[in-house]
């Protein structure tokens, strides 16, 4: 073989190593992008100067609809921001997240981000993640507005489903309301840890009056108002 076919031969080989190393990137990227774009970044909050303009109830829905589509990773766990934000859960996920089912969390954090002043923490007073803390804080602080009181939520408001009061009360479920139009069954809402559309996700309802939370089908008992 003479140096020149052979020079030729050695560029032609060096060209189908190129062409098969990119098509391997681009398989590769086409597997890979869809769980790339669907991390923590990508479900940034509404910037400040965004939502400066806004009155807090507003802010909050924006704060709140921002995450829609978020979900927990691994997919089948409770891995969370939302819980590993007020360093609650457990620390056992692979990605710096905490664990807990976090519904509670996650209205916490739309709260806090818009403004909301509330401890969080498991005293008197405080709220936690547990569903039931956003009912005891309304009911100390007279922002707590059963169903039974005709009372119309407003934008930012929080719905309690799965309610027990009493000395040691209990609730399911808490969402973050975005609008109540009349004639509705329930108010419109972004829940965290929602489980409609896949298992742990933020999601959107419309009308929602009912939640199904382990299996269980739970009614909205009232709503809890910002200060």
């Amino acid at each position: 073989m003479s140096a020149a076919r052979a020079h030729r031969s050695r560029r032609s080989l060096r060209r189908l190593w190129f062409v098969v190393g990119a098509c391997a990137f681009v398989a590769i990227l086409i597997v890979t992008l869809p769980r790339l774009l669907d991390t923590t970044e990508s479900f940034l909050p509404p910037s400040a100067a965004s939502i400066a303009g806004l009155s807090m109830p507003k802010r909050i829905v924006a704060i709140a609809e921002s995450q829609v589509g978020y979900s927990t990773e691994p997919s089948n766990s409770y891995c969370n921001k939302f819980s590993a934000y007020w360093g609650a859960g457990t620390a056992d996920c692979p990605s710096g997240e905490t664990a807990e089912e976090w519904c509670a969390d996650f209205a916490a954090w739309a709260w806090q981000k818009a403004g909301v002043q509330f401890g969080y923490g498991y005293g008197p007073g405080e709220i936690n993640g547990g569903a039931v803390s956003f009912y005891e804080w309304g009911v100390a602080n007279g922002e707590w507005h059963p169903l039974t009181s005709g009372y119309t939520a407003a934008p930012g408001d929080l719905a309690i489903y799965g309610l027990s009061p009493g000395p040691d009360p209990s609730a399911a479920h808490v969402a973050v309301v975005t609008e109540d139009a009349a004639g509705q069954p329930g108010p419109d809402v972004v829940n965290g840890d929602g489980d409609r559309t896949g298992f742990s996700r933020v999601e959107s309802a419309i009308g929602q009056a009912r939640v199904d939370v382990g299996h269980k089908q739970f009614t909205l008992a009232g709503y809890v108002s910002p200060p």
